[in-house]
């Protein structure tokens, strides 16, 4: 197809699909004259990939490019995807906030939860950055009562990663496999707001919190 047709079919277009391939995230058409190039359905679904990352991720482009760069190198691995994709670029700045004695203690409570629910993880997870800022800020807010939380998402992370893991098993090939971890990652945490919302309209008409 022609990039009119590719831009019809994605809804993406065509100076935009233009940049996607300048910038590297879009593989380069075939060329078949000096001014016409022809794409396949590959990169029909490389764009739709490429708009589920920026508009449901909300991902800047350069993430985007970076977790398409892990996806397309060679010696990628699910094991690899699941420690890195969608990874933000500059995640530990978060972490900066607070006085060093402030960030020290909320380092030392993110590694005793990361101990009690016997995790393996490196602190340069984004996902202790923003454990270590989410603690600090509770307390910033005078809400230690709700640090409590922090113990049953964790219990509930490790239950979904458990099944997600499960799934992505069961793809066939290599390449949906680490399709599926991005996926999972992306919207995995979209479908989580979502339901997490709709659960708590529910449990407020079924156990009503008391007034003080």
């Amino acid at each position: 197809m022609r990039i009119g047709e590719l831009a019809q079919r994605t809804g993406v277009p065509v100076p935009t699909i233009k940049y996607y391939a300048r910038e590297g995230l879009l593989p380069p058409g075939e060329r078949t004259s000096p001014n016409q190039v022809r794409y396949d359905d590959t990169h029909v679904h490389r764009l739709k990939l490429i708009r589920v990352m920026l508009e449901v991720g909300g991902m800047s482009v350069t993430a985007v490019g970076q977790v398409l760069a892990r996806m397309d190198a060679p010696d990628r691995t699910v094991h690899g995807m699941l420690g890195g994709a969608a990874r933000p670029a500059g995640s530990r700045t978060a972490a900066e906030r607070g006085s060093p004695q402030d960030r020290e203690r909320a380092e030392a409570d993110a590694a005793a939860l990361v101990r009690r629910h016997g995790w393996r993880v490196e602190p340069e997870n984004p996902g202790w950055v923003a454990l270590v800022q989410l603690i600090l800020t509770y307390r910033d807010l005078e809400r230690e009562d709700l640090l409590a939380l922090l113990d049953e998402y964790a219990s509930a992370a490790g239950r979904l990663v458990g099944a997600e893991l499960a799934t992505v098993s069961r793809v066939p090939t290599a390449d949906g496999k680490i399709e599926a971890v991005v996926l999972g990652r992306v919207l995995g945490d979209a479908a989580m707001a979502a339901l997490r919302r709709i659960a708590q309209e529910d449990a407020s008409t079924r156990t009503p919190v008391p007034s003080a």
